[in-house]
């Protein structure tokens, strides 16, 4: 990542920050608790998280103001459709992009073929770039295995200075914060003080979407779940009136979200509205209806409409 060389005296820190890992070690959980508030999708389904999204923190203090951006990435994976090869991209480019990578990995299980997968695209696509290695979930972990595990992830990413968190609970969060702007570049801030990330609210509530439906259905229909914002307007006083599309892939999935006298649907709405209120400050009004597109999780004209990039 290039940076224009400082011109001032009182400039901080200012870097973007990779947070690289397998499905569902924790990214986004991460990234939340570092911002404060709730910007990502956090489900315990893998593969939450499809595309890049930034996560803006500004912190003043001396010589000046600093800020991290963090790029909270796809989970590295073994692809089985074209969508998991164009995330693994998504999570590669975010690599290269990188001023420091935040190699998140599960301090309660030992490495595994998705985490030598990881090691291997960071020594591909990012082999001179500073790294972190963070063990994460360290709450859910006896002590003895704990040692073990970093054991044996020591022998995939060697003299990479490491922390031990957990996001859920708070463990040296601060820490890891400190350590983060301690190793970024000097230079000013890239973003307003009060942006927190680069996503609109459209955006983020399509993510919200698709979060309650994974955490409310069956096993069979959560990865071929995707969800199109149809309309998103203000309504003055009233809040904002949201239309979305929730498509999968097979017919027989229809009746699975939508449910017994349309119950699914309203629970996934319910739930989702709620998130999106607590995201955006204000009331909204949610109407979801769901449709069919076959196979779309292999088509690259269905992957470019959804906003999968080759």
């Amino acid at each position: 990542m290039d940076h224009t060389e400082p011109n001032e005296p009182d400039f901080g820190r200012t870097g973007y920050v990779a947070i690289a890992g397998k499905p569902n070690v924790g990214k986004s959980t991460l990234l939340n608790a570092i911002l404060g508030q709730k910007i990502a999708a956090v489900t315990y389904r893998p593969q939450t998280t499809r595309k890049q999204q930034l996560g803006i923190l500004t912190r003043a203090g001396e010589p000046g103001v600093s800020q991290a951006i963090f790029i909270d990435t796809p989970g590295i994976h073994e692809p089985y459709h074209l969508l998991g090869e164009r995330m693994n991209s998504e999570a590669a480019a975010a690599l290269e992009d990188a001023d420091l990578i935040l190699v998140l990995v599960d301090a309660a299980r030992p490495p595994d073929d998705n985490d030598r997968r990881l090691a291997e695209a960071v020594a591909e696509h990012a082999p001179r770039t500073a790294r972190l290695l963070v063990f994460n979930k360290i709450d859910q972990v006896s002590p003895e295995s704990l040692e073990a595990h970093i054991d044996g992830f020591a022998e995939l990413f060697t003299e990479v200075e490491s922390i031990r968190i957990s996001a859920l609970r708070g463990d040296n969060l601060a820490e890891l914060v400190d350590t983060i702007f301690a190793r970024l570049p000097a230079g000013p801030p890239f973003f307003p003080p009060d942006q927190v990330t680069d996503l609109y609210e459209r955006e983020i509530s399509a993510d919200l979407i698709r979060e309650a439906a994974l955490l409310h259905l069956r096993d069979e229909v959560p990865h071929s779940l995707a969800v199109r914002i149809d309309q998103f307007k203000e309504r003055g006083d009233t809040g904002a009136y949201i239309e979305a599309t929730l498509f999968v892939e097979r017919d027989t999935q229809i009746g699975i979200v939508v449910g017994s006298g349309g119950e699914m649907l309203k629970r996934i709405g319910t739930h989702a509205r709620k998130e999106i209120e607590a995201m955006s400050g204000r009331k909204v009004h949610l109407q979801l209806r769901v449709k069919v597109r076959k196979n779309w999780r292999s088509d690259p004209g269905t992957l470019s409409n959804f906003g999968f990039s080759k």
